[in-house]
């Protein structure tokens, strides 16, 4: 089972206050901008589809990687709200660093960390690899990640999430622990479910373990795999990334 395996179940519900619609304009506005003819999208990492729905009812021919089935499970109950004669929306299991579809794509994107998630170099450079292999000439590459500066300046600490529909109710506990010689974060969630019909409490532990990345090391790490930066920004404002900017949005060229 993926990192991703029990934690799918509640994903939704633990991020139903997330702005996918929100997020996936702002990815928009990145293509009309850079790249105003594109039609075809590849989203690797693409979880339970959240920004792949919008952007497809939007006009794109959307194809969705992820590694976890459970969470592609999710995507895939989604797809009966588009319109089939309007709407072009795949999902495949896949893992990001080695998938080959064998064709390309005007755009490629990677968001809600995913890049983060890719803690060596090895991985980084094989997910770029991955990227740069499914772009059509002139496409562009849009992900973002935690930004190291900002880690470092505003540290992680532990939060707690509380959330609930009409038959659950959901606590997650998060506790980082920081790797500084690795720059990787281990998230360590505790989630307790609790299903209102029965009193019922289901407890599961995950840990995720993300990397921080600098602009220099971004920077080389696409440059040797045939990329290179457009822009750098704070995700979903634009501003120059900076200490108090722990998520920044890359766009990048093959």
């Amino acid at each position: 089972m993926t990192v991703f395996g029990l934690y799918s179940r509640y994903y939704d519900l633990l991020y139903r206050d997330k702005d996918y619609a929100g997020e996936a304009e702002h990815v928009h506005s990145l293509i009309q901008r850079h790249f105003p003819g594109a039609k075809t999208v590849l989203d690797l990492g693409c979880g339970t589809g959240g920004h792949d729905l919008t952007l497809a009812a939007r006009g794109y021919s959307m194809t969705g990687i992820d590694m976890s089935e459970e969470m592609l499970a999710v995507a895939n109950s989604q797809l009966s709200s588009l319109d089939p004669q309007q709407s072009t929306l795949d999902f495949f299991q896949g893992d990001i660093r080695t998938v080959r579809l064998g064709k390309t794509f005007d755009v490629v994107i990677s968001l809600f960390h995913v890049v983060s998630y890719q803690t060596t170099n090895k991985d980084l450079t094989d997910a770029f690899v991955t990227a740069r292999a499914h772009l059509a000439h002139g496409g562009i590459f849009i992900f973002d990640c935690w930004y190291g500066p900002a880690v470092l300046t505003d540290r992680p600490a532990v939060r707690v999430k509380r959330l609930e529909d009409d038959q659950l109710i959901v606590t997650r506990i998060a506790e980082p622990v920081m790797h500084p010689n690795d720059n990787v974060v281990d998230v360590n969630y505790h989630v307790f479910v609790r299903y209102k019909a029965s009193g019922e409490v289901q407890e599961l532990k995950e840990t995720h373990r993300m990397r921080y990345l600098f602009l220099p090391e971004v920077e080389l790490l696409l440059r040797e795999t045939g990329m290179s930066i457009i822009s750098a920004s704070e995700w979903m404002t634009g501003r120059e990334p900076g200490f108090d900017t722990w998520g920044v949005c890359f766009v990048v060229k093959g």
